[in-house]
């Protein structure tokens, strides 16, 4: 059986036959309480702790102002790209079936990212910043990840805002955004793939 968007609790013979699952969905970067918290981690630690470092080095000088107020437009223009080039969304279709799971970027938002990531790395080159040329090539490598079950370690279910997270080990954790018709099946799916994990 190969399912791509049903709302309806399966029995368990029935998930045994799903072949395929697959969607599409477009998610708001900035409402999304799971993507909302890694940009928390991934971006607002180490700025914060930046930010601290400045405060306590520069006291009352002014160069701490201008720091300061360079991190904040750095943050500003970053909001203002992603709103401008992506409208805010995380366009990304998911792929389940017998072997794991597959996250892609959209082919549309895809070609944005190559773009992006391209003129990143040029930019990285240009100034001899191999720090940058490494992000923008860290970004385009991800444009596409997959994770096979018998790799998950753990499974975090968060049916109010819609997702599943899949994780195998510290470093690589793959979120599963679903629509309101086919989180349920997705859940099941997932537990039923997972059987051997604790899920939370």
């Amino acid at each position: 059986m190969r399912l791509q968007s049903r709302g309806d609790v399966l029995l368990s013979s029935e998930i045994d036959t799903i072949k395929r699952m697959n969607w599409c969905i477009s998610v708001p970067i900035f409402k999304n309480p799971v993507i909302l918290k890694q940009l928390g981690i991934v971006i607002g630690i180490p700025f914060g702790f930046l930010v601290l470092v400045i405060g306590l080095t520069s006291g009352k000088s002014v160069y701490t102002l201008y720091g300061l107020a360079l991190i904040a437009a750095l943050f500003f223009f970053a909001w203002l790209l992603i709103m401008v080039i992506y409208r805010g969304k995380y366009e990304v279709e998911f792929v389940l079936d017998g072997k794991g799971v597959i996250c892609r970027t959209q082919a549309k938002q895809a070609k944005k990212n190559r773009i992006v990531n391209g003129l990143t790395v040029m930019l990285g080159l240009l100034t001899g910043s191999f720090a940058v040329s490494g992000a923008g090539m860290l970004a385009q490598s991800r444009q596409e990840t997959s994770l096979r079950w018998n790799r998950v370690t753990k499974v975090k279910y968060k049916p109010k805002s819609r997702t599943i997270l899949l994780r195998s080990g510290w470093l690589e954790q793959i979120a599963l955004f679903c629509t309101q018709d086919n989180y349920s099946v997705a859940e099941q799916l997932v537990a039923a793939k997972t059987k051997h994990l604790k899920s939370d």
